[in-house]
């Protein structure tokens, strides 16, 4: 990742790679929306096109750095019933503003326009890695609008291995790294303090909330995850996900099994349908058992 940002910098481009290029528009197209919260910012975004409002619209809050483009296989090989959108947070690629933006809370507010709904849409708001935190404040702060949470391989201020010897590097030539990896390390940096917030919506949220993770997560451990849905009281039970053999990227390995993890976070609905109950109808005659009375029965 580290090296993307050096990569995409030394070529001009702002993404780490134009993955979006390789499929037509109508499969994984380039939009932008102001922010919320006040916040006139330009936010740029991937989503898929349909032609009608699908029944779950996806969001996704990507991490740090924050790009999508890292999800576009994924946004290509979504089902038609369902539908995606894959922000750049503030600060990061094609969004705004130029400098970083650390406050989650901020964050938060300025992301919540993408929680809009077609009428009778239900959203799945995930949260991956440092965009785990933002997408819990986000939804304690719009009440209503997130049916299902997906906590996707979240940072919860404990870097792993690895983790750590990025930031290390990264504090050291804070100045001479491009810019989203240096807003990366400032974020990430200043994380831990503000988890407060993340942990108060956290136990305050009332739906279906599910941590995907990789076992083999040397980023953003599963340990760290699993003791904070251990240590948060909830309204409801945290269903916890482990990934075999799978590491901190997720959306970086085969898209259909990311979908099949994320399909098995929507809640299943079962039809339901009104039975009559079985009264014995009084009204029957009773009916001689036999010849003598040797008892009675009610007729069926």
């Amino acid at each position: 990742m580290g090296w993307a940002c050096f990569e995409a910098a030394a070529s001009g481009r702002r993404e780490h790679a134009p993955t979006s290029a390789d499929y037509p528009d109508s499969v994984v197209r380039r939009t932008s929306f102001i922010a919320g919260g006040g916040h006139n910012w330009r936010i740029s975004a991937l989503e898929t096109p349909r032609e009608e409002p699908c029944p779950w619209k996806i969001v996704v809050i990507t991490g740090a750095p924050s790009w999508a483009e890292y999800w576009a296989e994924t946004l290509a090989e979504l089902p038609k019933e369902r539908e995606m959108i894959v922000v750049d947070r503030p600060g990061y690629a094609g969004s705004e503003p130029s400098h970083p933006v650390p406050d989650i809370r901020v964050q938060a507010q300025a992301l919540a326009p993408l929680l809009d709904a077609a009428p009778g849409q239900k959203i799945m708001l995930v949260g991956q890695s440092y965009g785990a935190a933002i997408a819990t404040v986000m939804a304690d702060l719009n009440p209503g609008k997130v049916a299902s949470l997906v906590l996707l391989s979240g940072f919860f201020g404990e870097p792993g291995p690895t983790a750590r010897w990025l930031l290390d590097m990264g504090g050291k030539a804070l100045k001479m790294i491009p810019r989203d990896l240096r807003h990366a390390v400032i974020e990430v940096n200043g994380q831990r303090p503000q988890l407060r917030h993340a942990k108060r919506a956290l136990s305050r949220l009332n739906m279906p909330i599910h941590m995907i993770h990789g076992d083999k997560d040397d980023f953003a451990p599963l340990e760290a995850a699993e003791r904070l849905a251990a240590e948060t009281t909830t309204r409801r039970p945290i269903r916890i996900l482990r990934t075999a053999g799978a590491n901190h990227f997720l959306n970086d390995g085969p898209a259909e099994e990311l979908i099949k993890a994320l399909e098995s976070c929507i809640p299943a609905h079962q039809a339901w349908t009104f039975r009559w109950p079985k009264i014995t109808p009084l009204w029957k005659p009773r009916l001689a058992m036999g010849r003598g009375g040797e008892g009675e029965a009610q007729a069926a």
